[in-house]
């Protein structure tokens, strides 16, 4: 049995602060919804740490979790996967994007914020589970990384709202070159979860487009 990580690459941890800066200030968000969103952030990458810490006390038992190919037991493992990692050095490299991308997406709210992490998980998993080799188990939370990229990526064209045009261009211009990690080539790292990630990120934006409001006296569009 092979196990795979889906880790991001480590050289571009650094861009991830800079992406931060530049977006958090779009949209002025209150401070509650910051505070809350990073609450969330932090207490979500500390229970990867916890973890991986119970993971590597137990000698990798919590590694059955993965997600091994069309078994259809494992579809059960989709979810549970996506808290796992490889060692330290895996959700090291998860770790500051997921924290940046994932208080980025937060500041919308956080019942949206779950209902998109919950549609990149399970989209990822399973086209992990449809597409992966059969001999592996696929483990990480970089699909719900690249996910969560697509969707700042596409929300703002989808909900036609400017700054979030402009947010999802700066965390394109920064981050646009680990896109390579949904490409084939790379042993040990699963691309497909990557891949089919961006495609919940996408998937996400849509199903969690936000109404244009009507003004007062007018008709929606098309009446």
């Amino acid at each position: 049995m092979t196990y795979r990580t889906d880790g991001t690459d480590p050289a571009a941890r650094t861009a991830w602060t800079g992406a931060a800066r530049a977006a958090t200030g779009a949209g002025r968000p209150t401070g509650g919804r910051v505070k809350a969103a990073g609450a969330v952030m932090v207490a979500w990458v500390a229970l990867l740490w916890i973890l991986l810490g119970i993971d590597d006390a137990t000698g990798g038992s919590l590694n059955t979790l993965g997600i091994t190919p069309r078994r259809p037991g494992e579809l059960l493992d989709i979810v549970p996967a996506a808290f796992l990692h490889g060692g330290v050095a895996h959700l090291a490299s998860n770790t500051l994007p997921l924290l940046v991308l994932g208080f980025l997406v937060a500041l919308g709210g956080l019942a949206r914020f779950f209902g998109i992490v919950a549609t990149v998980t399970i989209v990822s998993g399973l086209g992990v589970w449809l597409t992966a080799p059969g001999n592996s188990v696929t483990i990480g939370a970089s699909g719900v990384i690249f996910g969560l990229l697509a969707y700042l990526v596409v929300t703002g064209f989808v909900n036609r709202r400017v700054w979030e045009v402009v947010l999802g261009l700066v965390v394109l211009a920064v981050y646009g070159s680990i896109l390579l990690g949904a490409l084939p080539g790379t042993p040990g790292i699963s691309w497909q979860a990557h891949a089919f990630g961006l495609v919940g990120g996408v998937l996400a934006a849509f199903l969690f487009r936000r109404q244009r409001r009507t003004p007062p006296g007018t008709l929606p569009p098309g009446l």
